[in-house]
């Protein structure tokens, strides 16, 4: 326990926004960090996963890595509290990509409607698109990103969630933005940003994260996590943990 707060608080030393915030208490808890892809392999990921890992330890939770695909079966999962995706990304032109699939999916849905949370990671959403359950449970599915990477300002829309009440109302963030279709109107809307701030026509502002429940899980997802560097910042890590706290909250 004293060996992953230290090596939380030397994640979080140098990040920007933000103190540093050892997370919600998460005693206990057994989180899936699950990040198989089949589609475009994010770098970040190797970043990510230690940084979770380090974070929810310092948390009291126990974390479990892996790229496994078959850990989606119903008696593995039935261990599990809690299952982070990190940038999961499957092919949208090839079905035969997705992982879950067969018995998979059917464990999967078992999780979430026992009440398991869910949280989702940038391309969480760039994931699964022959799977029409699979975007009804995230809330909305990745479109489009504008080239690069760029300097956004991201607004806080409810600072009372576990998610973003560590966040300042407003605070510049460096990722790769997405656009989003099919979001469900019904989600609580937690960060948002203003699309001129990357250079984009100014309009309403894009959605980045946001909360819901599902056929009796709860769901959590943010499309921050793009870049390596946002592994090593505080408020990347605080909005991810009140986020994985908010799914536990049953």
């Amino acid at each position: 326990m004293i060996r992953a707060l230290l090596s939380l608080l030397l994640l979080l030393a140098g990040g920007t926004a933000l103190s540093a915030d050892p997370g919600p208490g998460l005693e206990g808890k057994r989180v899936l960090i699950f990040s198989h892809s089949t589609g475009f392999r994010h770098e970040s990921i190797d970043a990510a996963v230690p940084s979770l890992r380090a974070a929810i330890s310092a948390a009291g939770g126990v974390p479990i890595a892996s790229e496994d695909p078959d850990i989606f079966s119903s008696e593995r999962l039935a261990r599990l509290d809690a299952i982070i995706l990190v940038s999961t990304t499957t092919d949208r032109r090839r079905p035969e990509s997705e992982w879950l699939s067969g018995g998979r999916r059917d464990a999967f849905q078992a999780f979430v409607r026992r009440g398991g949370g869910v949280v989702g990671i940038h391309a969480a959403s760039d994931s699964h698109y022959h799977w029409l359950w699979y975007g009804e449970m995230l809330g909305g599915r990745f479109r489009r990103h504008p080239p690069g990477t760029a300097q956004g300002r991201l607004r806080v829309v409810d600072p009372a969630h576990p998610a973003t009440k560590r966040l300042d109302p407003q605070f510049g963030h460096h990722d790769e933005w997405y656009v989003i279709d099919d979001r469900d109107a019904s989600t609580s809307l937690l960060l948002t940003l203003d699309p001129a701030s990357i250079g984009e026509p100014a309009g309403p502002d894009w959605p980045i994260s946001w909360a819901r429940e599902h056929e009796g899980g709860r769901i959590f997802y943010t499309a921050l996590g793009h870049t390596t560097e946002a592994w090593s910042q505080p408020a990347m890590i605080n909005h991810v943990l009140g986020g994985l706290e908010w799914v536990l909250d049953r």
